[in-house]
């Protein structure tokens, strides 16, 4: 195996294994929403003045599968939507209380995971963060520029 296969082999086996030590946890925590659900509620809280076209972008969904989610969110009362004042053509949405409540279960998941996994990221140089981040964000700088080539963004 070469080093190209075995940093890719490695970083799906990293994300699997990080998946299936949280997973238990989110879903009972999480019960009744889906990890799509929940991704769009952190995004929601996190950005201001979301709408179905940002929400697609910054989730990998088509602005279909959004709309989808943002009725069903809005039926299970954790968002809603509302107009600008100065343009009542677009849609947004934020999070009510119930949907605040969600968002803060699943912030304290990924709180109480990195306190976990804080030991291996003490032992972590400031050089070799910026080396791994280096790499990280060529690297999705490089899969931004194919998405786009096969013209694959979200409608």
């Amino acid at each position: 195996m070469n080093k190209e296969d075995e940093v890719l082999a490695r970083v799906r086996e990293l994300y699997n294994k990080m998946a299936w030590l949280n997973k238990l946890k989110m879903e009972e925590s999480l019960k009744g929403y889906t990890p799509s659900e929940v991704h769009c509620i952190e995004y929601m809280e996190e950005n201001a003045d979301s709408n179905v076209t940002i929400l697609a972008d910054s989730c990998y969904m088509t602005r279909g599968a959004i709309s989808k989610m943002t009725k069903k969110l809005i039926k299970k009362g954790l968002i809603e939507s509302y107009q600008k004042p100065d343009n009542k053509k677009e849609i947004y949405f934020r999070l009510t209380e119930q949907g605040k409540k969600v968002y803060k279960i699943h912030d304290d998941l990924h709180n109480e995971f990195k306190e976990r996994d804080k030991v291996v990221f003490e032992e972590v140089t400031e050089e070799q963060f910026d080396s791994i981040l280096r790499f990280v964000d060529r690297y999705s700088k490089h899969l931004d520029t194919e998405i786009e080539k096969l013209d694959m963004q979200p409608e």
